[in-house]
């Protein structure tokens, strides 16, 4: 049986492997105190592993409490608040005191269905947008690995083509479907004739808050590869992608008729 001195040990031996909103917000010390008097009423023993083990099962390896607590951005911390207040009271009840496994199981079923409950009407969140972007607002927090899961798309969103004929007005726009934090900037670079994504190949053309690129008159020195990269403090969130191309129409181009590519 654990006891104070072995706490370390009792982490890694009673609760099982996989981590769960309980383990992720409740410390250990705190569930020695609650485990303390756990009697098995068939044996009439006092035994603390059979406490954790009944953790587990109602917190740990219970979908319902995993799902309540994929929670949005920054809600972690009231996962942890609802979670300290159902089990927290519970431990100073019953530290160094006995009770019977059946008071155990109904409390602490209680305090799972209570948790529940309750997170379940914290926000979630819209979700991911792909193909690209790092989207800090569609992380969902996760009790298996008590941290939040990133949408995981790369930084580099596919080129879009755009054809345009030769003296049209022509416009692109630095824009994502996702939320975007305060204070953004865009930085438009530019690579000539190719169509690429390779960052070395570009040549800044602008920089600001403007997430409008505009070219008044498209001519054959505009076709290329346009890029907008979305940045804020904290570092890039997105570069975008336009392939300008075309067709010239009657024009003269070292005394041949020409078409873009």
């Amino acid at each position: 049986m654990c006891t104070s001195a072995l706490w370390f040990m009792c982490v890694s031996l009673l609760f099982s492997t996989t981590l769960s909103c309980y383990q992720c917000f409740v410390d250990v010390q705190d569930s020695l105190r609650l485990c303390w008097g756990h009697i098995l009423t068939e044996h009439n023993i006092r035994n603390v592993d059979a406490c954790f083990r009944k953790l587990d099962r109602i917190f740990n390896n219970n979908q319902s409490v995993i799902e309540a607590g994929r929670v949005g951005k920054g809600y972690d911390k009231q996962l942890k608040e609802i979670l300290d207040a159902e089990i927290l009271p519970m431990a100073e009840e019953m530290d160094k005191q006995l009770n019977n496994d059946t008071v155990y199981e109904v409390r602490l079923q209680t305090a799972a269905d209570n948790f529940i409950a309750a997170a379940s009407k914290l926000p979630r969140v819209s979700g991911c947008f792909p193909p690209c972007g790092f989207q800090s607002a569609g992380a969902v927090y996760n009790c298996i690995t008590c941290q939040y899961d990133s949408c995981e798309f790369p930084l580099d969103c596919p080129v879009t083509e755009i054809k345009v004929s030769e003296n049209s007005r022509t416009q692109m726009w630095c824009d994502v479907p996702f939320s975007l934090p305060n204070n953004i900037e865009m930085i438009w670079r530019f690579a000539e004739e190719v169509k690429t994504q390779q960052v070395d190949q570009f040549k800044d053309v602008t920089a600001g808050m403007d997430k409008l690129y505009s070219i008044p008159s498209t001519s054959l020195q505009h076709q290329g590869t346009y890029q907008c990269e979305i940045f804020s403090v904290q570092g890039s969130i997105a570069r975008l992608y336009y392939y300008l191309i075309g067709l010239c129409i009657g024009q003269q181009y070292h005394r041949k008729q020409v078409r873009w590519r």
